[in-house]
């Protein structure tokens, strides 16, 4: 079971390559980290993943399938997708946000509806703030709303086994440095104990370091690099297409961890 883009290609109107014959397999049960610059095609390529955009060439397959050929209810019980932005237009309270994960699965409801949406509430730590209108909350609040919705929508394993896959656009953009750590925490031990698939996009490297098995790295439109995370971000590589030098350390836990130097002129 597979997530795969194979030679997927994506140009922008004026005719600017976005993406450029990307060929990537990503797995369930791992959590895999989509890292690069600002403009090196992150979230066009997640887009692709998530079925939200086409490739104007190659294609991307699920389980062996072209993405775009599963209607789009069965695919919304197969993957979550988590944005940038999540602004929601009606005063809805934390709960109905979240509740609208389980909006695919009202032809065939778990036997426990209810509780999936609480226990996906307490898993993002905003349980308390079930009753409070959405647009009121601060955006660190939201953005955990928001993740408790994606993971109220694939909370539970599917008949025949298929893989579940969680798709997430800068998921602790705008979290505080506790919760950056829960919802990776989080997002990793889905992984691991519940077999899903994880794809966030990330900026912060030590991050990536420290909570995803793989590391997807972008450059200009371009795949440099998959592989486990210590493997693929090596200082000359990040000192590359960063700009930045940085010194290996390691965490009391054993993770390697960069300390990082002043930006290059050139890359400032």
């Amino acid at each position: 079971m597979t997530l795969q883009c194979i030679d997927a290609r994506v140009v922008a109107a004026g005719g600017r390559v976005l993406l450029g014959g990307i060929s990537a397999t990503l797995r369930p049960g791992r959590f895999t980290s989509i890292l690069g610059p600002n403009g090196a095609g992150k979230s066009t390529l997640l887009s692709l993943l998530s079925a939200q955009r086409r490739p104007d060439a190659g294609q991307v397959l699920l389980d062996g399938q072209p993405l775009h050929a599963l209607a789009p209810g069965a695919l919304a019980l197969r993957r979550a997708v988590m944005p940038q932005e999540g602004t929601v237009a009606f005063d809805f309270t934390v709960r109905e946000v979240a509740e609208l994960g389980r909006y695919p699965h009202r032809r065939q409801p778990d036997a426990d509806e209810g509780g999936i949406v609480t226990q996906a509430l307490q898993a993002t730590g905003v349980a308390g703030l079930a009753q409070r209108i959405f647009n009121t909350l601060s955006g660190g609040e939201k953005a955990r709303v928001h993740l408790a919705r994606t993971l109220a929508q694939v909370w539970a394993p599917l008949p025949g086994g298929a893989a579940r896959w969680l798709l997430l656009d800068e998921p602790t953009a705008a979290l505080d440095l506790a919760h950056q750590h829960q919802a990776l925490r989080l997002l990793r031990e889905r992984a691991h104990a519940q077999g899903c698939g994880v794809v966030a996009v990330l900026h912060d490297l030590n991050l990536a370091l420290r909570y995803a098995d793989d590391v997807l790295l972008l450059a200009q439109g371009e795949a440099i690099s998959l592989g486990p995370a210590p493997e693929v971000l090596t200082p000359g590589r990040i000192e590359r297409l960063w700009g930045i030098a940085c010194t290996q350390v390691r965490g009391c836990d054993g993770a390697v961890q960069y300390l990082f130097d002043q930006v290059s002129a050139e890359s400032a």
